[in-house]
């Protein structure tokens, strides 16, 4: 298995099988931060195809080679803010809860997982785009606080702002699911 350097590095070089390597192993990530923000499987396809488009004729850019994990975050992130501002927020939003409800067991359980993937999905839509994005970076794809500064190019003490405001209001909207 190689590293993510040595594969941004071959395929700098024009090896597509290097490159079809990183986008298996990072399409996945993206796919689920790209719907999760847009609550639109289209959107978030479109946006993933954008930024791995970009990637391949951008790779010489890359300043150094085990950047690119942060730059694909830092672009998925960006073009879904682009596109929540550029339209109104989706009301049909599907958290892709079959993965979570098929794990839970008895169909009491997958009812409730359901519905609390229901409520956390209408929950995240309240919150701002910013805050949204943060949260999801930290909670969801566990990324420092350092590294969601950079994606977002902001500071570290917004980014921790914003997780905080977007921690108290799922905690109150998500309060009768504990």
């Amino acid at each position: 298995m190689l590293d993510d350097a040595t594969l941004v590095a071959r395929a700098r070089d024009g090896d597509v099988r290097a490159f079809e390597v990183l986008v298996c192993r990072y399409q996945g990530p993206m796919y689920r931060l790209a719907l999760r923000m847009l609550s639109s499987r289209g959107d978030a396809e479109d946006v993933v195809q954008e930024v791995f488009l970009t990637a391949w004729r951008r790779l010489g850019q890359l300043r150094e080679n085990a950047a690119l994990v942060g730059w694909l975050y830092r672009t998925t992130t960006n073009r879904c803010l682009n596109i929540i501002r550029a339209r109104r927020p989706v009301t049909d939003a599907d958290l892709d809860s079959r993965e979570s409800v098929d794990a839970a067991g008895s169909p009491e359980r997958a009812a409730q997982v359901g519905e609390q993937l229901t409520a956390l999905a209408a929950a995240l839509k309240r919150l701002t785009p910013e805050q949204r994005a943060c949260w999801l970076l930290r909670e969801v794809h566990g990324r420092s606080y350092g590294e969601i500064a950079v994606v977002m190019g902001t500071t570290q003490a917004a980014v921790r702002g914003r997780i905080a405001r977007a921690r108290a209001q799922l905690a109150e909207v998500m309060a009768p699911w504990k």
